[in-house]
């Protein structure tokens, strides 16, 4: 009871913490360069280490943008979409950062572990992700296609549809 308790003032404490951004229309520009650490402890820089032609980034800004970023999943899975897909939960704050472990080791919890590699969190430069993308509307995932130079070629952030995922379906091809 006193974890349940602790966990949820924790995750009080990292949303009270964030400043508002508003949402931004962000197809054409460069995805800014940041870092994060994947849930396998691998530092990744990002657009720099992803070489394929297209990558898709599914951007999470609290704990329940992991149902939409599942809905994104599950669609581009049943439409047979294959690229190299990553789910970043992006937190702003120093409070975050603090607590890192715990949130990374939360997630790895719920997480099957042969998915931990596509799974990396970006703390450090969570702020600068959220200014970029804005945050309003945070429980929406931030879909954001980029080529490999980092150019975002497709970004949707109003939660889930069948006609959003036919766009990014029609970009991607």
């Amino acid at each position: 009871m006193a974890k349940s308790i602790l966990t949820a003032f924790l995750f009080i404490f990292l949303a009270a913490c964030s400043t508002q951004y508003p949402n931004q229309q962000v197809i054409g520009k460069q995805f800014p360069t940041i870092d994060g650490e994947s849930l396998t402890q691998n530092k990744v820089t990002i657009p720099s280490d992803f070489n394929a032609d297209k990558t898709l980034l599914l951007i999470g800004y609290k704990q329940d943008s992991q149902f939409d970023i599942d809905r994104w999943l599950i669609g581009l899975d049943m439409s047979g979409v294959v690229i190299p897909t990553y789910e970043l939960p992006t937190i702003a704050g120093m409070a975050p950062r603090m607590f890192s472990a715990f949130i990374d080791s939360g997630m790895r919890k719920g997480i099957p572990k042969e998915l931990w590699a596509g799974v990396i969190t970006i703390y450090k430069d969570g702020e600068k992700v959220q200014k970029f993308t804005g945050n309003q509307n945070p429980n929406n995932t931030r879909v954001v296609l980029i080529n490999n130079s980092g150019k975002i070629l497709y970004f949707y952030d109003r939660g889930f549809s069948v006609d959003a995922l036919n766009k990014l379906k029609a970009t991607i091809n």
